[in-house]
């Protein structure tokens, strides 16, 4: 088994390529930092809010830099957000009572949609977005589905530890038609507010793993800036592959020994 200091090496370097690639895509690294946890065997709610401490640290550092740039739209990621809390504090406490098995072929199923997702997304990006705003007719009739998303998506940041951004950025995208470069920026200040909330319900059931939350979040602190500072400049396709085929092998991983033990 490696040293403490050997562990808190390895989860900053996760961390950083976590709150990198979050940052850029919009997902809040959680997508990383959460399987990285589970191989290394920690139980449901020490992965989920271990992981989640950092994606806020993640959120933080991406929003900070997105508002510098002028990028966020905030009166749609506050009402996400708002519609977000009690779907967080749920999952907190769904957590404590969910056992290491059902989480993994729970989350494998995530991992695989968001694999599909993220491989996918440039077509249903091209097929569905309307203007950078979001502004058009087809919202109005689609905000029950926009705000049910998103307490949806308060329930998987807190009992998965993802930080909710792999339906936020979708609900963005294809029900709001926002330009995914203004999504992503977007979906940052409700992944702050909704992981910040999700991560103070787990530390009142003493759920989080502070020496480990601690590496991971300088990482993915740094990482967060990284990303956002470089988002312009990469090309996205290529690191979409490569996320989508390491989510999906994961995800395989996850079901199959699932299944293996059927």
């Amino acid at each position: 088994m490696l040293d403490p200091f050997a562990v808190s090496a390895l989860l900053i370097i996760v961390g950083l390529g976590a709150g990198t690639l979050g940052s850029m895509i919009g997902l809040g690294g959680g997508l990383i930092m959460t399987p990285a946890l589970t191989f290394m065997g920690f139980a449901p709610a020490q992965i989920s809010s271990t992981s989640l401490f950092a994606v806020t640290f993640t959120s933080a550092s991406s929003t900070i830099s997105y508002a510098k740039q002028k990028k966020i739209h905030y009166h749609v990621g506050l009402k996400m957000a708002a519609v977000a809390i009690p779907g967080a504090i749920s999952g907190a406490f769904i957590s404590s009572v969910i056992a290491i098995e059902p989480f993994k072929i729970y989350f494998g199923i995530l991992l695989m949609f968001a694999g599909i997702y993220i491989a996918y997304n440039s077509s249903f990006t091209k097929e569905r977005q309307n203007g950078p705003t979001g502004n058009n007719r087809k919202s109005i009739l689609l905000r029950p589905l926009f705000y049910s998303g998103a307490l949806g998506a308060g329930v998987i940041s807190s009992l998965f530890g993802v930080g909710g951004g792999i339906i936020f950025v979708p609900l963005l995208v294809l029900v709001l038609g926002m330009r995914l470069t203004t999504a992503s920026p977007t979906s940052q200040i409700a992944l702050l507010i909704t992981s910040f909330v999700g991560t103070v319900t787990h530390a009142v059931l003493g759920h989080p793993d502070y020496f480990h939350a601690a590496s991971l979040s300088a990482g993915a602190f740094v990482g967060g800036q990284i990303g956002a500072k470089i988002s312009d400049r990469v090309k996205e396709s290529l690191l979409r592959k490569l996320l989508s085929i390491s989510l999906i092998a994961v995800a395989v991983k996850f079901i199959s020994d699932f299944i293996g033990q059927i």
